[in-house]
């Protein structure tokens, strides 16, 4: 088993953060590390238990920088799209299309994904999701907890279905994640600022 850093449940929940320039692009990450991961993930909850998730592990130097083309492709037209406020959103943006440059070159890619059997519901779409995510969190905190970054990406999807087509995936499964993953340089991260609890808790009523 992997060694793990000396992180206690609260320190590895408020410092798994979003790890773009601080992936280390040169240092291999064996394919086991990433399945040592995901055995822990597969114990997060599923509706039902249904455990319709897959995860598409990319090492391919070739698959990987064509996923990565498309996400710098979306990312792209949904940067034209927004304005920047603050020092705080300009230093997000910057590491955001530093990630957008270098997706493809990052030492894993792996794409969360669930069955639904055909399209997606036109209503609230909790149900399906809620059986996905909390496992691709879960593996977030799985690769901290072994020294791997990761960042939550969902700008693919604009291109699900050419990804899909690539990767050989069938219509009945809807991707829901991307996640770059590589061993940080440096483990050293910290709890990031946050809302005041109190603007964002309601008791009893709104």
């Amino acid at each position: 088993m992997t060694e793990l850093l000396p992180l206690d449940p609260d320190q590895l929940l408020t410092t798994t953060r979003s790890v773009r320039k601080r992936l280390d692009l040169d240092r291999p990450v064996p394919l086991e590390v990433i399945t040592e991961a995901l055995e822990v993930a597969l114990q997060a909850p599923t509706g039902s238990n249904s455990q319709t998730w897959h995860w598409i592990v990319l090492t391919d130097p070739e698959v990987k920088e064509k996923v990565g083309a498309y996400y710098a492709r979306s990312f792209a037209a949904y940067s034209a799209e927004r304005t920047l406020a603050d020092d705080t959103a300009r230093r997000v943006a910057s590491s955001a299309q530093y990630l957008a440059d270098i997706m493809g070159k990052v030492p894993a890619l792996v794409i969360g994904a669930i069955y639904t059997g055909g399209d997606l519901p036109a209503g609230n779409q909790a149900g399906v999701w809620g059986s996905l995510l909390p496992g691709a969190w879960s593996l977030s905190l799985a690769l901290r907890a072994r020294g791997l970054g990761s960042a939550w990406t969902t700008l693919h999807l604009t291109y699900e279905k050419e990804v899909a087509e690539l990767l050989g995936i069938p219509p009945t499964v809807h991707q829901g994640v991307l996640l770059p993953v590589a061993y940080t340089k440096g483990t050293d991260f910290k709890p990031a600022g946050r809302k005041p609890l109190d603007e964002v808790l309601h008791i009893n009523k709104w």
